[in-house]
């Protein structure tokens, strides 16, 4: 049965200070290259079989697939459809703002300058259906929270509700099977 992994980034100071990074390029924290390092020691270490690591070109995710490329010797490549929603006005605000939070239940709202839910679901869908046209070949998506969102939808019915409160740690990995 063909899969694939999924991973978010390591940690940033946005994450700390509990901000919306979006596609604001923040960099990783010291706790965030470590965060990589040890999830690249684990895929290692349980024998996880990747062919090819696919990267947001966004640098807190392009530096965790370095990492983890470096201690594992798995191929990377940059994919710019992996890069995280532009949440215009809500970029660089508190996460768990109460605003924020109704917002990303409006799938058609370009929150002032952003990306639509549904143009981020359309980019994310077209790369899955490519992947998934690919069935010897296993890899891992290292990007964002938001498109942790998309990927988990694709695979699985989730109401509004649901898809907006979703996500993942930083550095946590998940697989998925078609």
């Amino acid at each position: 049965m063909a899969h694939l992994y999924f991973t978010r980034h390591g940690q940033t100071i946005w994450n700390v200070e509990n901000k919306i990074c979006g596609a604001t390029d923040i960099e990783l924290t010291e706790l965030g290259h470590q965060q990589a390092m040890e999830l690249g020691e684990y895929i290692k270490k349980q024998g996880i079989a990747i062919d090819e690591i696919l990267y947001s070109p966004l640098s807190r995710a392009a530096e965790t697939a370095r990492h983890i490329s470096e201690v594992t010797g798995i191929p990377m490549r940059e994919e710019v459809r992996l890069k995280e929603q532009n949440f215009g006005k809500y970029e660089s605000t508190p996460r768990d703002g109460l605003e924020f939070k109704k917002a990303k239940e409006n799938f058609i709202s370009s929150f002032d300058g952003g990306e639509t839910m549904l143009h981020l679901a359309s980019r994310v869908y077209n790369l899955l259906d490519e992947i998934r046209l690919e069935q010897d070949k296993t890899y891992l998506l290292v990007a964002h929270n938001g498109i942790s969102r998309i990927i988990q939808s694709y695979f699985y019915d989730m109401t509004n509700e649901e898809f907006a409160a979703f996500g993942i740690k930083n550095c946590e990995i998940r697989e998925y099977r078609w």
